[in-house]
């Protein structure tokens, strides 16, 4: 303390900063010599706040300064000379707060430093502090800690508040903490101090916007509640904001239920009478020794310092009776006081003791007179003093002299304490003849109505019912739902900066302040500091209901009195008023009344000290002046000035008894030598206030956008209040307008609404703007950052005004404002600004208009500041950008306006029924040929046709008399959807412009070519504007070509009364766009040349059926073609190709998911509409499946018929029924080859063949399932079983569609897709092409595909290498891309693929799973490559014929070493289809092929099974034994993980177990080439095995491969061996059938045949 420098001479300016000036001076009212005293430090200052006594100073960098008597330090410290707070260097601090003894500050991380008093533990109980001190003498971090969390978190905090004994924080998340003494904490605690940090659960879930603190009570300002979660009981009191509170008069009955303090209603008995009022000016006593305002001390029951500064001894407790002297515990504080301990000074305001002490006696002895009748008093709630006894008093006082004043209790010196009377003192003088007027007062008061407070019976009447509904001191469930309501996500919470930035109310979306708030307040209220109508106290946060909706933007506490500023710019206040400190003189003062303030004069920041009020306001000028409210004279002698010294801790040195004071805000003329002034600042008898020196007319652009805008608000607000809102609740007004008028009315008023909400967000943003404007960036102002929203706004604004102006609704909305206004008609008079209103009467048309002329100032201001930056700036882009903008939006919103008189005028002018038709609200007209200028092309000669051109649309009316305004016929040609072109001039000299719209073109002709210009011009800008241009119309003839538009076609044709929205060239549909016809139909997809064309879907209604058809493909001009998808309404599905609008090629029908009759599915070749050619169907419900050739419609030709039984048929079908020879054979080999005459009847000759062989010939008849009738010859053979057997077998198939002509319809479609008319007829190049681009359209219509598809789709799009001559080394290339083509449908060839997969699958599963199929299976599969290959050879044409040779690349000099390694030199390379294609098409036709194979394999699978299972019985080496291996080739040693073990004789499983191994994998490939590899490896790994026990040198010769083959065989039991090898058989590459895979093959099949036919003895 001792080395503390207390003036740091460095920092005092020789050169002042030109931002942050401060000012001080004592509120002592504005007299000639006293002044502000300026400071000077070196750094701007950034924010000043100011205690009873002392003060602290912000500046630039974050240093804090302290001033004044810093008691905790023993220091008086002058204001010139400010000392610098050492201990928060390099905490960046960016805010500070000054209580009534105690100090805080806030860093940048949101950090709680405080310093000062601490007796009542408002300093918080510091991080390192064990023990609570009296004073902290250094600022120390105080941690605000969230412990509902898990794990507790500190929590940030944004701004701080002082009281006297109570600090409040506001956290980043918008709550509220409170820590220190009394009722003003707003907590649910009885026990005090409270040391730490808490919560105010009363606010939780709410958004606090700001906090301010009095000296034993505090406000908060919140976000309201949206409306549907504000559950007020009384829809009635929402009524439009910007009223004052005068407006919100309700008629409410008197209240009858009154509540103490903590909320609890009193009974009947107890509101019979109520305790006695003073009314009435208040005057103040002169204090003793001990200000009023000092705490008497905490729970220590001692203060720290004495007279001389040094701290205190221990002190006695003054005994006071309870029930004897109700003035005892006027504030509610507890029964046992501490004494004070400084001597008191004998100078008191009263002439004489002893009259005082009468005074006294009387009045106490009148209170108990009164007590049985009184209300609740003024009992202020848990006070600060926590001794034992402490509790909230009950006894209902009469604090008649403190009541309205009273700030603490004073114990008066020794003489008082024998008495045993403690009187009370207050902060003021107040005299005796004050004391007898308020007792008379209160008599009359009591006689003339029951009332327990200063509040008149009509003012509380008025707020009853509000208090009815929130208990004060209660949590209010039913209007905020549940306390701890959870909170609303907000963007943008305040900064850390304190309230300047931070407190700024935020709008969760947009960033600008919100303006609907509400303003709550707790803790003492003896003066009605409180605002709720009433002196009692409130231990918890209570709405001030009056002030709900008024738009409170800042709240201000002095010691005993309050302030809130609306973004009108007006003021209210309420609590004490004995200097004058209100601005007003309105009763009562316990609710808040409005300040009076001059005309033109606009507050934008207040403050509030001990006993007076700051207001800082937009004069005449640009620049602020101070207002001031309080005492009006100086002190009466400067002795008295000194009678406390400075040592001494004195909060209040009381004015003398403001014997004058101002009814309303004083201004104080000093003000306009500041500069330019951004904030204020108010604490004890002192104030303070930061100008700004106007450098190159920065800060007065600033000061003037934002003084412009507040004013701009306030007129807004003043038409919405005078005109637009009495109107518009008015009955008449829907009459007087007409229905269209009024509907127009309204969106004006609703749009006025939004423009007025928006100017009052940023007036307010501005206002704070200039709190902080140091810290803020230009570049931040709310005209750069919101241009859209500002732009939105006004257009809207313009445009509805325009629409109501072109209506004609001004003239009638004039006459009814005649009416209905009356006196108010000279008000709203003064506010038209426009010199046309000379006559008295309001010009409304100009009233409405005077916004858009703000754009222009926006213009100017930016410009002004853009002017202060260097040219290469960000700022002065941004400035000039913004300044750009909003000048082209005042001239364009002006060039609509022009536009709008000029439309009402012609409308006014060429008024009548037929032009009434073509009035639409946002109609404007361009321009219109009445003189005739402009006529039809060809017209006749006494026809008259008149031209009006409108901003929408162009209209000709024929049979036109334009003077008269009549015309019989009228057409509306839209604007969207014309095109306009000029007609060169030719021989016949006419200056023509063609008109094209949808459904007709026609020509005009003007009278002269500027005429023809003219109109040419206008339709072009007209049609720029519309198409979204810019309205300038720079390229004629060539505005919109093409274009996105709406039309509805009116002719006859196929889209008669359709609805089209989209695409458009030159007057025809064109491009992608929906069609709606009135019946239901839609269409949605491509269009060209006006007709459907491309990919599409269509909706066609089925009103049978009452569902809709829908198809999804292609069309072509007009009609179905190409491949779709159409769903019928009956649930039919035909998924395949269109030709014409009719089913033609490749399809495939399914039925039966709806109807009940029949389920079956088609899948084939369709002509016209018709089943024609080769298909199969299969009828689900009669289980069979029919495969062969059809024509129109009817089963006819060669055919193949399956049933569910197993029964096989094939012969010849005609007239869709079986019919000449056929072969039927049954499920038990039973066959009958005969003539047939229906489905399953034969008639006529035929053979019988039995399963044994016996056959019976002759003369058949009758069905097959029924009986048969036989005259013929029985036959027993002599021959073999088998060659009959096999005789049978080659009979199947005779009549049979061969493979090569079955799916051709699959193989033309794929053809077609490749752009060919048939199978090679077509251009290679072309080809690609069209792959390329199918591809790349299927990519960009298909968002949802995944990235491994897309990847895919990427690789395709490119064209591969196709015209060179294949060689080995690009032919792998070629199988690649084959590959990938196959894994998409989208690709041509990937689409043949699956289409092939899915009619091979159609054919073969389920019913057709027959084993007489499987020939026909298998040769199907080789047809498919037959043209498979035929397709993969057009696009390569460089790939040989099948089982052609590719010869090896050209060798180049870099190249032959690599290929003499990577090729052997005279390879051949042999192409084969099968080789090439079955890897691609095998894989997906495997499952149905295999299962034919098993089928028909199955008797001797059985044996085969057999054998394995009792041959794999035996051991290893018996096993070897049995089959004659020979002893050399039997293993020895075994490998178990790793370790070697000998073979046993019982050892089984143990030998070959690697080929065993390597042999099972045959089942688990799919192509014959793949199997014949395993083989391969098989045999490899058979002879790794054997070589260890032979000579190097060794061959294998049959006689020892087979049964070492046999062996490995048996052990790898392998299911369906048969039909593997029967699989290999069928279809390996011929290439390999006579070289070593071919004999490989031989062995297996050896074997199997062995195993088959093995004895087993």
């Amino acid at each position: 303390m001792e080395n503390r420098e207390e003036g740091p001479a460095d920092e005092r300016a020789a050169t002042p900063p030109e931002r942050g000036l401060l000012h001080i001076w004592q509120s002592t009212g504005p007299t000639a010599h006293l002044g502000p005293e300026r400071v000077l430090l070196s750094r701007p200052v950034l924010q000043a706040a100011l205690g009873e006594h002392h003060g602290l100073l912000l500046t630039q960098g974050g240093l804090v300064y302290s001033f004044g008597e810093l008691l905790w330090r023993d220091l008086s410290v002058p204001v010139s000379a400010p000392v610098l707070e050492v201990s928060l260097l390099g905490r960046m601090v960016v805010r500070v707060a000054a209580g009534g003894f105690h100090c805080g500050a806030l860093s940048e991380q949101g950090n709680v430093y405080m310093w000062g008093e601490n007796t009542a533990g408002q300093c918080g109980l510091s991080e390192r502090a064990t023990t609570t001190n009296i004073t902290v003498s250094e600022p120390c971090p105080v941690s605000v800690v969230d412990n509902d969390v898990v794990p507790p978190a500190v929590v940030r905090v944004v701004d701080l508040a002082l009281g006297r004994e109570h600090s409040l924080a506001l956290s980043a998340q918008n709550e509220l903490w409170a820590w220190g003494s009394g009722c003003q904490l707003g907590l649910v605690t009885s026990t005090f101090p409270v040391w730490r940090p808490q919560k105010v659960e009363h606010l939780a879930g709410r958004h606090v916007i700001q906090v301010a603190c009095g000296a034993y009570h505090s406000l908060a300002l919140v976000r309201s509640l949206p409306p549907q979660n504000y559950n007020t009981q009384n829809p009635s009191e929402k009524t439009e904001r910007g009223h004052s509170v005068t407006e919100r008069e309700e008629p409410f009955a008197v209240d009858g239920g009154h509540y103490c303090p903590l909320g609890v209603e009193l009974t009947e008995a107890m509101t019979g009478e109520t305790s006695p009022r003073r009314r009435g000016p208040r005057r103040s006593l002169q204090p003793g020794g001990r200000s009023a305002g000092s705490s008497p001390g905490s729970a220590a029951g001692s203060c720290p310092f004495s007279e001389d500064g040094k701290a205190n001894t221990k002190q006695k407790n003054i005994p006071v009776g309870t029930d004897t002297d109700p003035l005892t515990q006027t504030d509610g504080s507890p029964t046992s006081r501490p004494l004070s301990g400084w001597r008191s000074k004998k100078n008191s305001a009263f002439p004489d003791e002893t009259e005082l002490q009468n005074l006294l006696q009387k009045l106490s002895s009148h209170s108990l007179e009164m007590r049985h009748t009184s209300g609740p008093g003024d009992t202020d709630s848990l006070s600060s003093y926590t001794s034992d006894e402490s509790c909230v008093s009950s006894t209902p006082s009469t604090d008649l002299l403190t009541s309205s004043y009273k700030e603490e209790l004073l114990i008066k010196s020794q003489n008082n304490i024998n008495s045993g009377v403690a009187v009370p003192y207050s902060s003021s003088p107040v005299c005796l003849e004050d004391v007898r007027l308020c007792l008379e007062a209160e008599n009359k008061a009591l006689q003339g109505q029951k009332s327990s407070s200063l509040t008149n019976i009509n003012q509380k009447g008025r707020v009853a019912a509000n208090r009815r509904r929130s208990l004060p001191g209660t949590p209010t469930r039913g209007r905020n739902g549940s306390p701890r309501r959870r909170r609303r996500p907000c963007a943008c919470r305040p900064s850390s900066a304190g309230w300047t930035q931070g407190a700024a109310p935020e709008e969760a979306g947009d960033g600008l302040p919100c303006l609907e708030t509400e303003v709550w307040s707790w803790g003492r209220g003896s003066e009605g500091q409180l605002g709720h109508g009433d002196q009692l106290a409130r231990l918890q946060p209570l709405c001030i209901k009056p002030l709900t909706g008024e738009e409170v933007i800042q709240v201000a506490a002095g010691s005993h009195h309050s302030l809130a500023l609306t973004a009108h710019c007006q003021v209210y206040s309420w609590g004490s008023n004995m200097c004058g400190q209100l601005g007003h003189v309105k009763s009562p003062v316990t609710v808040p009344q409005r300040a009076k303030l001059s005309d033109g004069l606009r507050v934008w920041d207040v403050s509030a000290g001990q006993s007076h009020s700051l207001l800082l306001a937009d004069g005449d000028c640009v620049q602020p002046v101070l207002l001031y409210c309080g005492q009006q004279q100086e002190l009466v002698s400067s002795a008295q000035s000194k009678r406390s010294t400075q040592s001494q801790r004195s909060c209040q040195r009381s004015p003398n008894r403001a014997e004058s004071y101002s009814v309303r805000p004083n201004l104080l003329p000093f003000c306009m030598e500041m500069g330019y002034i951004s904030s204020v600042c108010s604490g004890g008898q002192s104030c303070a206030l930061l100008a700004d020196q106007n450098v190159m007319g920065f800060i007065s652009a600033i000061h003037e956008l934002a003084s412009r805008e507040r004013q701009f608000y306030c007129w807004l607000s003043s038409v919405r209040k005078l005109l637009l809102t009495p109107l518009r609740t008015r009955e008449s007004v829907c009459p007087a307008l007409g229905e269209s008028c009024t509907h127009l009315f309204f969106s004006l008023c609703e749009s006025f609404g939004r423009l007025s909400v928006l100017i009052g967000r940023h007036s307010t943003s501005l206002s704070y703007f200039l709190h902080d404007v140091q810290g803020r960036d230009v570049i931040s102002l709310p005209l750069l950052t919101h241009t859209e929203h500002f732009v939105d706004v006004y257009k809207e604004y313009c445009s509805s005004v325009g629409n109501f102006q072109v209506m004609g609704g001004f003239q009638l909305l004039h006459k009814l404002s005649l009416e209905c206004l009356g006196s108010q008609q000279t008000t709203l008079a003064q506010l038209c600004v426009s010199d046309q209103s000379v006559s008295g009467d309001v010009d409304l048309v100009s009233l409405l208009y005077w916004p858009l002329q703000q754009l222009h100032q926006y213009s100017r201001v930016l410009l002004k500041l853009a002017a202060c930056y260097d040219v290469l700036t960000t700022e002065y882009q941004t400035l000039h950008q913004g300044c750009t903008q909003y000048e082209s939006l005042s001239l364009s919103l002006l060039r609509k306006k022009k536009e709008a008189e000029i439309t009402f005028l012609f409308w006014k002018t060429h008024s009548g029924k037929t032009t009434e038709v073509l009035r639409l609200p946002q109609r404007r007209l361009v321009c219109d040929c009445s003189n005739r200028s402009l006529t039809l092309q060809n017209a006749g000669r006494f026809s008259n046709h008149w031209f009006m051109l409108f901003n929408d649309a162009l209209v000709h009316t024929q049979g036109a008399i334009p003077s008269q305004s009549l015309f019989s016929t009228h057409h509306i040609y839209p604007l969207t959807c014309l095109w306009v072109k000029p007609v060169t001039e030719d021989s016949s000299g006419l200056y023509a412009i063609k008109i094209t719209c949808p459904e007709e073109s026609f020509t005009l002709v003007a009278t002269t070519p500027q005429e023809k210009n003219k109109w040419l011009r206008s339709i072009n800008q007209a049609l720029d504007q519309v198409l979204g241009g810019g309205g300038q119309g720079s390229s004629p003839g060539v505005t919109g070509i093409s274009r996105t538009a709406s039309y509805t076609f009116s002719g006859e044709g196929r889209f008669k009364d359709a609805q089209y929205t989209g695409g458009w060239l030159a007057g025809r549909v064109h491009g992608r766009g929906t069609m709606k016809w009135p019946d239901g139909r839609t269409y949605s997809g491509n269009f060209k040349n006006g007709l459907e064309d491309g990919y599409g879907e269509c909706l066609i209604p089925n009103k049978v059926l009452n569902k809709p058809d829908s198809y999804q493909g292609h069309w072509r001009d007009g009609k179905i073609h190409g491949f779709g998808k159409y769903k019928y309404a009956s649930g039919e599905v035909y998924e395949g190709c269109f030709s014409d609008g009719q089913r033609h090629g490749y399809g495939m029908l399914s039925s039966g998911k709806l109807a009940k009759k029949s389920s079956s599915v088609f899948i084939g070749h369709w002509v016209n509409d018709k089943k024609t050619g080769y298909g199969v169907y299969d009828d689900i419900t009669r289980g069979e499946k029919y495969m062969g050739l059809w024509l129109d419609e009817q089963r006819h030709g060669s055919a193949v018929v399956v049933t569910q039984c197993g029964v096989y048929y094939e012969g010849s079908f005609r007239d869709n029924k079986m019919s000449g020879p056929g072969l039927l054979v049954s499920d038990d080999d039973t066959a009958l080859h005969g003539e047939f005459t229906d489905d399953w009847i034969v008639n006529g000759k035929g053979v019988l063949s039995l399963a044994n062989g016996d056959c019976l010939e002759g003369m058949f008849s009758g069905e097959w399932t029924v009986g048969l009738k036989v005259v013929g010859t029985y036959t027993k053979p002599v021959v073999d079983e088998p060659d009959n057997k096999e005789r049978n077998c080659l009979l199947l198939g005779q009549y049979v569609v061969p493979a090569a002509q079955r799916w051709l319809c699959v193989f033309d479609e794929c053809w077609s897709r490749l752009g060919c008319d048939g199978a090679g007829r077509g251009e290679r190049t072309a080809a690609w092409d069209k792959i390329a681009v199918t591809i790349t359209t299927a990519r960009r219509h298909s968002p949802d595909l995944s990235r491994s598809q897309t990847k895919v789709l990427e690789c395709l799009e490119f064209i591969p290498q196709h015209g060179e001559p294949v060689n080995t080394a690009n032919y792998d290339n070629i199988r690649k891309y084959l590959i990938k083509a196959c894994e998409t449908p989208l690709h041509p060839l990937g689409w043949l693929v699956e289409t092939l997969v899915t009619v091979y699958r159609m054919t073969y599963v389920g019913v057709g799973s027959n084993r007489r199929l499987l020939r026909q299976a298998v040769q199907e599969v080789q047809a498919y490559l037959t043209h498979f290959y035929s397709i993969v050879r057009f696009l390569f044409q460089g790939l040989p014929d099948d089982g052609g040779i590719i010869p090896d690349p050209p060798p180049s000099p870099s190249k032959s070493r690599h290929n003499s390694n990577s090729i052997e030199q005279g390879s051949v390379m042999v192409v084969c289809r099968s080789s090439l294609l079955l890897p691609l098409l095998l894989p997906r036709l495997y499952p149905p092929l295999f299962t034919l194979y098993c089928l028909q394999e199955e008797q001797e699978e059985a044996q085969y099974w057999d054998r394995i299972l009792r041959l794999n019985k035996q051991p290893d080496q018996s096993l070897l034994s049995f089959l004659g291996v020979k002893e050399k080739f039997w293993p020895v040693w075994m490998s178990i993980l790793g370790e070697k073990k000998q073979i046993v004789s019982s050892s089984k499983d143990a030998c070959f177990v690697s080929a065993v191994e390597t042999l099972q994998q045959i089942s688990t490939t799919f192509t014959p080439s793949d199997k014949l590899f395993v083989i391969q490896k098989t045999f490899d790994e058979l002879t790794q095995e054997v070589k260890p026990m032979l000579d190097d040198n060794f061959l294998w010769c049959m006689d020892d491969l087979l049964p070492l083959f046999l062996y490995v065989v048996l052990r790898a039991r392998i299911r369906n061996l048969g039909a593997e090898v029967s699989l290999i058989e069928d279809l390996m590459d011929p290439n390999v059938q006579h070289g070593e895979l071919g004999l490989m093959f031989t062995t297996l099949k050896a074997c199997y045949i062995q195993i088959q036919q093995e004895s087993i003895t």
